[in-house]
């Protein structure tokens, strides 16, 4: 990717440090204005890290989160109005990335779109309006209310914050008498890094548990419609907490399942008003039909951008930003080959020794490897996405020889923990 971004083109707002450190080699020098929470700049040294980030020319404080005053921000800093595109870099980001491009007369979702999709129980009603299958849900504010929809869906619930990303604060419960413990960690989520200390307000939404595997759907849109649609496979951690563990690209469902799918994405987009960038929704299908589970207004995490770019032979990113800056690009219709990644779950501990790193290399397919911790980590129950410790990204020849490899790979390494 080689974009022609001229000083200052592109204004990201909110990043986490890995993605950032995706553009090291694909933009040009100073082309990204980063706007970033004060507080997280400086408990994150994010201005130490845009000095070792060519691409960036500088680093805005503002605080957009709890919400953008997108007037006061172009006063007092008048050269972001010659921007060319407007990104957001994280899910606390979506609604004020949106409204900025508004104000700027820039492509982005849409004010209205960014604002339902940045709140799961607006979406819910979203798609219950536009005749969507969903689970039941209610928005509650006391555990007795959530242990009583429990008691009337099979004694079974999931717990969820509305306002979160990476699996922060959602439990799946299997009996109403936890719910009052477990109302705590779903109430008041855990402020995850790059989120401010200042806050992120948010409720507590219960809802049916929907038994069968999850895929999820990433559309590229401009204009209203979709020029890109892919269905990828989702692995997730088995028991109380659903985080995920592993992703492949493409789907091995059947052909008309994964159309069902597009189509069920394709009318939640046109269903919010959805105008341009990329919508990634999570779905299970129940009894045949697509069930909504989330969606975001946003590039997918979890390395889902990159196993597209991998099995579609494309650009996904690139694709994205020539997007976002007003242009049609065309990709692939179909995947030439299949990726995978796999997460490394390590037992909760202090880790003692990390082994078969090598050995997982070796393995056909293997284009990365990655830890995230080292001896003498202290490693956490996995309750979320930043919990994980690594994981292998793998190519193959087809879905199936890439979940394979993926799987084989993140075997050989072991992480000792105690």
């Amino acid at each position: 990717m080689r974009l022609d971004l001229g000083p200052d083109d592109l204004i990201i707002i909110g990043a986490s440090h890995g993605m950032l450190r995706w553009f090291v080699d694909d933009l040009p020098a100073d082309s990204v204005v980063l706007v970033e929470e004060p507080d997280v700049i400086h408990r994150r040294d994010v201005d130490l890290l845009a000095e070792q980030l060519p691409f960036v020319s500088r680093v805005v404080p503002v605080e957009y989160q709890t919400g953008l005053d997108v007037a006061a921000l172009l006063a007092r800093e008048p050269g972001l109005a010659a921007a060319r595109l407007v990104m957001p870099g994280l899910e606390y980001a979506v609604g004020a990335a949106a409204r900025l491009a508004d104000a700027l007369g820039l492509p982005g979702a849409g004010g209205a779109a960014a604002e339902v999709f940045s709140d799961k129980h607006r979406m819910r009603l979203l798609a219950a309006e536009a005749g969507l299958a969903n689970p039941a849900f209610e928005l509650v504010d006391d555990p007795a209310v959530a242990a009583a929809f429990a008691r009337r869906h099979g004694g079974r619930c999931v717990l969820k914050p509305t306002r979160r990303s990476g699996s922060l604060g959602v439990q799946i419960l299997t009996d109403p008498e936890q719910v009052a413990g477990a109302w705590a960690e779903t109430a008041t989520p855990e402020e995850p890094p790059d989120a401010t200390r200042r806050g992120l307000p948010s409720a507590v939404l219960v809802e049916q548990v929907l038994d069968g595997r999850e895929h999820s759907v990433e559309l590229l849109v401009a204009d209203g419609e979709v020029i890109f649609g892919n269905v990828t496979d989702k692995r997730v951690q088995a028991g109380r907490r659903p985080v995920e563990t592993g992703h492949t690209v493409p789907s091995l469902l059947p052909g008309g399942v994964q159309r069902d799918l597009l189509d069920a994405a394709n009318r939640l987009a046109r269903a919010a008003g959805f105008r341009t960038g990329v919508l990634h929704s999570e779905w299970i299908v129940a009894d045949g039909v697509p069930t909504l589970i989330e969606c975001a207004a946003r590039l997918p995490g979890d390395m889902i951008t990159a196993l597209i770019s991998i099995a579609y032979e494309c650009g996904f990113i690139e694709a994205y930003l020539r997007t976002l800056r007003g242009e049609r690009p065309v990709l692939p219709a179909r995947p030439t080959g299949g990726a995978a990644v796999e997460f490394l779950l390590a037992t909760p501990g202090t880790v003692t020794g990390i082994d078969g790193v090598r050995a997982a290399r070796r393995v056909s397919g293997v284009l990365n490897v990655q830890l995230d911790v080292a001896p003498g980590a202290e490693v956490g129950e996995v309750t979320n996405s930043l919990a994980r410790s690594g994981h292998v990204l793998v190519w193959g020849a087809d879905a199936t020889e890439a979940t394979g490899a993926a799987a084989k790979a993140a075997e050989q390494i072991r992480i000792t923990t105690g």
